[in-house]
């Protein structure tokens, strides 16, 4: 005797999913998009292949080698000696002097752009909104435009030649106060402030204890560009010092290539290999700053442009 299931009792069959679905599910792949990344990947890391690549070479193999690969005597070791000891170790006052430069002036700026910031997030008073357009007015302003006026000013002062000709103006970044007044709107609740107040706390304390503590992340992104900015920057300290012991790194680097241009034989013959060397030296502080500081910098970009 055979029994037979009830219909309803039967187990559908699995219906399989749309074409459409499956393909929702997958991940795209673009190879156009793929080959531009490349293409820019190769535009930003082949000059610093070049230049890892240089700096083992001397001036001879420079320009008798291939430019993207070994020669087949390495000298790095002996091109990082030579550029540190050239000119009674000039090169270290360079380094230095490049470091305080830009330490000082990445603080400083940092801070007072969120202080500035900060004021014109959480304050109103007459005349914020003009104040602030000017500040963003500023952002346009290219730096060289106001070199000339600035060594005059310092000039009248009498503080060219003096280290403070070159951090003083690097304090004055208008692009920082911007990107930390848009995220001190949203970094810092008005609630915290409120009852900080209310606590008899003062706004100076308030701002030394509460608030940098929520503006970490813009602060190290502040804090970072200018970083950048004031390592790299030439043209200012090129106008503001003729005492080669105050030069940073960049000018000092290009008083050493206009040698190896305008000397013939001698010592001054093998002086590019030093400026190369010179250069992968310099840009070393840089990549360590970066990469201890990567995380906080890019929290720092994303935040405050997403309103909670």
């Amino acid at each position: 005797m055979t029994t037979t299931l009830p219909t309803a009792e039967l187990a559908p069959p699995a219906r399989r999913a749309p074409a459409t679905a499956r393909k929702r599910g997958r991940k795209r792949h673009s190879t156009p998009l793929t080959i531009a990344m490349l293409a820019v990947l190769a535009y930003f890391l082949l000059p610093l292949l070049w230049l890892v690549v240089a700096s083992t070479k001397s001036t001879q193999d420079l320009f008798n080698t291939f430019g993207l690969w070994f020669s087949h005597a390495p000298q790095l070791l002996t091109n990082i000696r030579a550029t540190f000891t050239q000119d009674d170790g000039v090169f270290v006052r360079w380094l230095l002097n490049t470091v305080m430069y830009a330490g000082v002036s990445s603080v400083g700026a940092a801070l007072l752009a969120a202080a500035g910031g900060y004021g014109f997030a959480k304050f109103r008073f007459r005349g914020d909104r003009v104040a602030f357009n000017l500040v963003v007015g500023a952002v346009m302003v290219p730096a060289t435009a106001l070199a000339i006026p600035t060594y005059l000013l310092f000039a009248k002062a009498g503080l060219v030649n003096t280290p403070w000709a070159v951090i003083l103006p690097s304090l004055v970044n208008p692009f920082g106060l911007y990107l930390m007044r848009v995220y001190a709107e949203d970094a810092v609740p008005d609630s915290i402030l409120e009852a900080a107040r209310i606590d008899g706390a003062g706004e100076a304390r308030i701002f030394f204890r509460i608030v940098l503590r929520l503006l970490g992340p813009g602060l190290v992104t502040v804090l970072l560009f200018t970083l950048v900015a004031t390592w790299n920057n030439y043209f200012l300290p090129l106008i503001m010092l003729n005492n080669p012991n105050l030069y940073p790194v960049t000018v000092g680097l290009s008083s050493w290539a206009a040698q190896a241009q305008n000397g013939g034989a001698g010592s001054s013959s093998d002086m590019l290999a030093l400026v190369v060397t010179g250069s992968l030296i310099s840009i070393v502080p840089l990549v360590v700053a970066f990469l201890m500081l990567q995380r906080y910098w890019q929290s720092g970009l994303a935040s405050g442009g997403v309103k909670q």
